[in-house]
């Protein structure tokens, strides 16, 4: 298998699992915990080397699961004493134990591949060198095997309770009403993400991994409102961040994890300009759209109290508009067929302009 294509596949077993469970913290307001779990799970990493003098991904995998639901249950209890809201509750648990797993990396293990550079930024350049070798026989890329499983995992669980998930996430009062367990849910679907988070950590690093958790899952929020879909579009944005992210950064020479994780914003700032139903770009010519109704109607309106016919100069004076103002209600309408010029140079309303008048008459009532 050639380089590029192993790093392409590391990114894109990372980017469906983290689209999936992503679209599910983005939609409980909980963006943020991707990104406090890829933080403090460090010490949980750090421990579970101390305890097995391993830095396999298994083990890594249960040390960081551990410390992800103790990150949640931290969370949760500062949130439910009402003293602190949940983002100052995230905020405070996940850079203590973030500090607290580099504290202990800088102290007693400097001299073992676990560092910042290692834990932030990845080697997903160097994928197709790490290889897992067992009984003297190479079985490829480790990250192949290490993020196949988590990918596996989260797509099976997904698919597995994925009413659950929905029911859950959309009305919690219902999910326990049905007898499913909002809370353990909520527990499962944070330790999965700290196991998809640590599994991604020695291939690609949390930058990147938080990147997938919540750019590709925001900008499918943007372009559709169901569920299934939103899912679906997390996948595409992330695969495709992906695959363009490491072009993009062979052509440009630059680091591949951090190319790939521009890749992702870019695909949202286009989401967030010309989605057809919230974007910036749609909003603005919705406001033009209705600034330019209002201001018709307001014209068709005074217009109609003038007794349906009147000179511009005293329709101007009725209404109490600028020039300028007026003149583009004006032929707003008259491109509309609301109003003609009747003899004598005065406006006059036609008939569906008046039954647009009075419709607004009636609306306003």
């Amino acid at each position: 298998m050639s380089p590029s294509f192993v790093i392409i596949a590391t990114a894109v077993l990372v980017a469906v699992p983290c689209a999936l469970l992503g679209t599910l913290l983005v939609l409980r307001q909980m963006a943020m915990m991707g990104d406090a779990l890829s933080h403090s799970v460090l010490p949980g990493i750090v421990f579970a080397f101390f305890l097995t003098e391993s830095l396999g991904p298994i083990v890594s995998l249960v040390g960081a699961a551990v410390f992800g639901l103790i990150t949640v249950a931290l969370v949760e209890a500062l949130k439910n004493t009402g003293k602190v809201k949940e983002d100052s509750s995230i905020g405070t648990v996940f850079t203590a134990l973030f500090a607290l797993g580099v504290f202990l990396i800088s102290r007693f293990a400097n001299g073992v591949h676990l560092d910042l550079q290692h834990v932030l930024y990845g080697a997903i350049e160097l994928s197709s060198l790490n290889t897992l070798i067992i009984g003297g026989v190479s079985l490829g890329p480790r990250s192949f095997w290490t993020l196949g499983i988590v990918t596996t995992l989260v797509v099976g669980l997904v698919l597995l309770l994925y009413k659950e998930f929905k029911i859950a996430t959309f009305d919690p009062a219902l999910a326990a009403a049905v007898g499913f367990s909002p809370i353990l849910i909520h527990y499962l679907l944070m330790g999965v993400v700290s196991v998809t988070v640590v599994g991604a950590f020695d291939s690609v690093g949390a930058i990147l991994v938080v990147a997938f958790l919540i750019a590709p899952p925001a900008t499918a929020y943007l372009l559709t409102e169901r569920l299934s879909h939103m899912m679906a579009l997390a996948v595409a944005v992330g695969v495709a961040s992906a695959v363009g992210g490491y072009y993009l950064a062979a052509f440009f020479d630059v680091s591949v994890a951090g190319m790939m994780a521009v890749a992702t914003g870019a695909l949202f700032v286009v989401a967030l300009l010309f989605s057809p139903s919230q974007g910036l770009i749609a909003a603005a010519l919705r406001g033009r759209r209705n600034r330019r109704s209002f201001s018709r109607g307001l014209l068709l309106s005074g217009l109609d109290t003038l007794g349906g016919h009147a000179t511009e100069e005293r329709l101007v004076r009725r209404l109490d508009w600028e020039g300028d103002a007026f003149s583009r209600a004006f032929e707003d309408a008259l491109a509309g067929g609301f109003v003609c010029r009747s003899a004598g140079e005065e406006v006059a309303l036609t008939r569906e302009g008046r039954d647009a008048a009075r419709q607004l008459a009636q609306v306003t009532a």
